[in-house]
């Protein structure tokens, strides 16, 4: 004999969950993604920003006619990279806590971002290593589709104040927002 239970049990076992999910899976969703788009200054193009908390990645998409390039941050694993579509290669470096924008930093300044010009309160300078790096599944999925199709390099942060002994030509300039400017330096091999 099948046991039936009143209606009225029913709609108090769905409510509950119901509460659950609407207290902690909906906040949870509005944070997880943030996105928004800049028009560069100076130049034909606009910088696409997307955060995504939950898996700890920023990525970037600048469009500008003079120096296109898409980026990824991975905060979880401590790296960042750049395809260069100019050198036609990707750049990977390490992030140093200590002089590189926060997650927090960077989803703060696409919430006051105004069209106006505004220079980088950092710059971070990086020279490119000459070994060219053979398996980017090792640094993630964002990293490996970021670099695609492409050769990768990996690049060493340059301690502040250091003079480098190399070509500015050979540097390429990338800005994130109004919070951080990167310069890659050095010629990528086989280019």
């Amino acid at each position: 004999m099948p046991l039936h239970l009143p209606k009225r049990d029913n709609m108090k076992c769905l409510i509950a969950p119901s509460i659950l999910v609407t207290i902690f899976l909906v906040p949870a969703l509005t944070l997880t993604n943030t996105s928004d788009s800049h028009p560069l200054d100076g130049s034909v193009g606009t910088q696409t920003i997307h955060v995504d908390t939950l898996r700890g990645v920023v990525s970037i998409q600048d469009n500008n006619v003079l120096s296109e390039w898409n980026g990824i941050v991975d905060y979880k694993n401590a790296l960042w990279a750049a395809k260069l579509f100019s050198k036609m290669a990707c750049v990977l470096a390490k992030i140093d806590p200590a002089a590189f924008p926060s997650m927090d930093d960077i989803t703060q300044a696409l919430g006051k971002q105004a069209s106006g010009h505004y220079p980088p309160t950092r710059g971070l300078t990086y020279t490119v290593l000459p070994s060219r790096i053979k398996n980017l599944a090792q640094y993630g999925v964002p990293v490996k589709d970021l670099c695609r199709a492409v050769p990768a390099y990996f690049a060493q942060q340059q301690k502040e104040g250091t003079a480098l002994a190399m070509d500015p030509d050979s540097c390429s300039e990338l800005q994130l927002l109004s919070i951080m400017g990167l310069s890659i330096c050095g010629e990528i091999p086989g280019l």
